[in-house]
């Protein structure tokens, strides 16, 4: 029997039926706080560049310097030839910045969540996840063959009364730093007493922390004061804060060490170019050199919240550069999505399955780079959205 493409097609018409058909639009130009999309400019108010490194002079520098000097692809994986120096200095500076004994680079947040979790854990064994982690760290889990358990959103009573219950050689709590699309940040200090009381490894995804919480910018681990014996596996990505791209998990050297033979999305894999990593570097340096970005990042959540709450916006609670508001419905945020493009802002509706059906939401993210005059015209069109649309208030 021929293959039914007539079948996908079906699945396609009733996902558009639904408001829940994903769409690509191509981008024109340097990512920042403007982008040029089929010939016209937006203010960008759905990018995760929340230093604005991602366009940085120095940074494109270091790059092609890089490639200059390296030229441009990595070659093999990094156990044939593909090691550059390039990446091992990234690995070495990234570890001492968030004082672990070690770090291994991965190609993105998605191959390092699967790496880690599908070489830690097997049938023998059990993971806790929070219900809102992201896609990575559940399909590693799912893929690990571990018992896999989800947990209630940030209910320490959900996980311990989970934790009690098994009898799983090795035990991983997996949870996100800052969760993505609700801009909420795990209650970290409770985890860290609660996985050695029941023996269990506690892992961190902190691709919306790094850069932007604690003192120098080195994520939820420094803002709560956490060290590498508490929180032994911490993952940051570089596509976010840092302008980049790819992944970086750092912890005692005898954990890195083993995932170096056994984790398979690092080992079957072709190396990241050297010139990405050597743009990484130079973002790192800069979290301490320019820090004021934080600081401007901090300012403008500030002034969004206050503001948008004054307008009667139902905001999630968070206070971090994430600042969803609520919609529900999903036709509901496409019609709004689509109304603030007309508008010239540029951010997305978020819809199931990223979120629960019924949950819908714009997902505003804020960066150091947006201006008052900015963050102006978004509340001006977010005004005008709620004339449009009255029903938002309702949602408050």
């Amino acid at each position: 029997m021929a293959f039914d493409f007539a079948e996908l097609q079906a699945q396609l018409a009733v996902r558009q039926q639904q408001a829940l058909l994903r769409q690509r639009y191509t981008v024109d130009s340097p990512q920042g706080v403007r982008v040029k999309v089929a010939g016209h400019e937006y203010i960008n108010f759905c990018s995760n560049d929340y230093l604005g490194l991602a366009n940085h002079p120095e940074v494109k520098a270091a790059a092609l310097s890089s490639i200059q000097r390296d030229g441009v692809g990595g070659g093999a994986s990094h156990l044939v030839c593909g090691h550059h120096q390039q990446h091992h200095l990234l690995e070495q500076e990234f570890a001492s910045l968030t004082g672990r004994d070690a770090a291994l680079l991965f190609s993105s947040g998605y191959m390092a969540n699967l790496g880690v979790l599908t070489a830690l854990c097997d049938k023998q064994d059990a993971i806790f996840e929070d219900k809102l982690n992201h896609a990575s760290l559940i399909d590693g889990g799912l893929q690990s063959g571990a018992r896999f358990q989800r947990f209630l959103h940030n209910d320490m009573q959900s996980l311990e009364q989970k934790l009690v219950k098994t009898s799983a050689r090795r035990k991983l709590i997996c949870v996100d730093g800052v969760f993505s699309m609700d801009g909420d940040k795990a209650p970290l200090r409770e985890l860290v007493k609660l996985a050695p009381k029941h023996d269990a490894l506690l892992m961190v995804d902190d691709a919306h922390g790094f850069g932007v919480l604690g003192a120098n910018g080195f994520g939820l681990a420094e803002e709560a004061s956490v060290d590498q014996q508490q929180l032994p596996l911490l993952m940051c990505t570089l596509g976010k804060s840092l302008g980049g791209f790819g992944a970086l998990v750092a912890g005692p050297k005898v954990l890195i060490d083993y995932l170096i033979q056994f984790a398979r999305s690092y080992i079957y894999t072709t190396s990241m170019p050297p010139s990405i990593a050597a743009a990484c570097r130079r973002s790192l340096s800069l979290l301490s050199e320019e820090a004021w970005r934080r600081q401007q990042l901090l300012q403008n959540i500030d002034a969004f919240k206050q503001q948008a709450s004054a307008l009667g916006l139902s905001l999630l609670t968070s206070d971090t550069a994430i600042q969803p508001i609520w919609v529900g419905d999903e036709q509901l945020a496409l019609d709004c999505q689509a109304f603030l493009r007309q508008q010239g802002i540029w951010l997305s509706a978020i819809r199931t399955p990223t979120v629960a059906k019924g949950a819908a939401r714009l997902r505003v993210t804020l960066t150091a780079a947006h201006d008052e005059a900015d963050i102006a015209a978004l509340l001006q069109s977010l005004e005008a959205l709620i004339k449009r649309y009255p029903q938002l208030l309702e949602q408050a």
